[in-house]
Formats: structure tokens, sequence, C-alpha cells
């Protein structure tokens, strides 16, 4: 028997922070390949748009921290491919020392795994090269109206907290541990709370671009995130007929049938 969503409460949306209200849009391109930094330099500074970013480029994660930590910026546009330090390490030391400057990571390339990885060590959006410049310059200026309008919200559900920024779970104030596609599950949950989310959704977040996964397949990743969530004060409960939703109701254990089960849709 699982848990069933029409017999528990469900969570609670997101915890907003203060706007923070700076005008201006100043950006920090940390991107070894000086002609790709040049050309993208050019192309935002003759952008239609009407706020043009200002561009300061770096060729180095190293020469990118220094700058970062001289100057207020907008947002930082990183390479994960640099020489000496690389941008995954750049962008775990930054979130480690507490800097929310939303980041958008550019990369050759777009598999799940570096994305997740990406994600989960900080970064904000992640764009795939080749681009179009009209795509990056629309995904900068999200970034930027979400980070004015507040600082980065955290998702809850009963113990369990998500942190935009450095999008990393927690549970009960504890790290929790997960693996990719556990990540991937357990954020597309907490960003639906109180809403079903169905199987084959669920498994198009996780198994995106992985053919050979099996229609079935999420259900093994539910009962591994059910087996981390015994104990706490969240369980994955199953909306009949419609998928898999968070509750703030305790998972018991024994009960999960979750290999099949037909009702989440």
């Amino acid at each position: 028997m699982d848990v069933d969503a029409d017999r528990h409460p469900v969570c609670n949306r997101a915890i907003s922070g203060t706007p923070r209200g700076r005008a201006g849009l100043k950006l920090l391109l940390i991107e070894d390949d000086a002609d790709l930094a040049h050309w993208l330099t050019r192309a935002l500074a003759s952008s239609p748009a009407g706020e043009r970013p200002r561009v300061e480029w770096a060729d180095d994660a190293r020469l990118g921290a220094s700058r970062l930590a001289a100057e207020r910026f907008d947002c930082v546009v990183l390479d994960l491919q640099l020489p000496g330090m690389s941008g995954m390490d750049f962008l775990r030391r930054m979130r480690a020392g507490d800097d929310r400057t939303p980041v958008l990571v550019l990369t050759a390339s777009g598999g799940l795994d570096q994305r997740v990885a990406a994600l989960m060590g900080g970064a904000d959006d992640f764009l795939a090269k080749p681009f179009a410049i009209e795509e990056l310059e629309a995904r900068l200026h999200a970034l930027v109206r979400r980070s004015r309008g507040g600082d980065q919200p955290r998702l809850r559900c009963g113990d369990l907290s998500y942190d935009l920024a450095s999008r990393r779970f927690q549970l009960a104030g504890q790290d929790l541990a997960l693996t990719p596609r556990e990540h991937a599950a357990l954020r597309a949950l907490i960003q639906r709370s109180g809403e079903p989310v169905s199987k084959r959704e669920l498994a198009d977040r996780v198994f995106e671009g992985e053919s050979d996964a099996g229609p079935d397949a999420i259900e093994v990743v539910i009962h591994r995130l059910r087996k981390k969530l015994v104990a706490s004060g969240v369980a994955i409960a199953t909306s009949r007929g419609l998928g898999y939703l968070l509750s703030d109701a305790p998972f018991v254990p024994g009960a999960d049938t979750s290999r099949s089960d037909p009702d989440a849709g």
C-alpha cells in the first residue's frame, strides 16, 4: 500500500527573499576562447534590447574569481573547460563563499549528467554550445530579472528544503546525498509541491535523452527516494491516476509498492 495523497496534506511552496532593486547590467564572462569572448562581447553590446550589458572578460577562473571579489556583477557567464581551475571548481568555491550572483554555464557538452552536475554545483542556468545569441541574451535577462526581484528562495516541504541558488537538498538541516537521477526527480516534485507529477513527465525529466530507459524505470528512482526519506516528515505520495507528489505525511516502512504502481499515471 502506498501513501495516498487523498488522505495526507501536501507541501507549501517557496519562501521568497528580499528585493535588491539595483539598476544597470554588468556581466562577468569567464571564457578561455578569445575569439568566442570577443564575439560575445560585441554581440551583447550591440543588442537591440533596452538594457545592453557591459561585459568584462576573464580568460581563466582564477582571474574571474579575483574580478568577482573586487566588483559586483549582475550575472556570471561561465565556461566549464578552463585552464588551471575548472569552471566547476570555480562554481563550487563561489557558492561555498555564499556568493549568490546568478551563473549561466556554457559548455560544449549538453549531456544530462553534466547539466545535472552543473546545476547541483550551483549554476542557475545551462546553455550548450553552439547556441544562438538571442537565446543567451534572453536567458541572461531572465536570470537578472529574477535575481533583482528577490534573493533566491528555498522550496520547502516539511523537513525537506531545496536551495535554488546552490541546487542542494537538505533534510532536517543536513545535506541529502542523491544521485543525479534522484536529484532530478526530487527537484521536479518539490517544484510542483501541491500538484501531482505524472510518471511519464517524471521519466522525461529524469531520463532525458536516454532512449533505452523503459517506461517503468522511474519507479526504481521513486523507490530509492522513498527509502532516503523514511523516518523524515516527508513522503512521496501517490495521487491515484495522476502521479506522484510530495506530502508532509511520514512514509510507513514496508508500504512502498512503487515498483509496480499502476495508480501513478
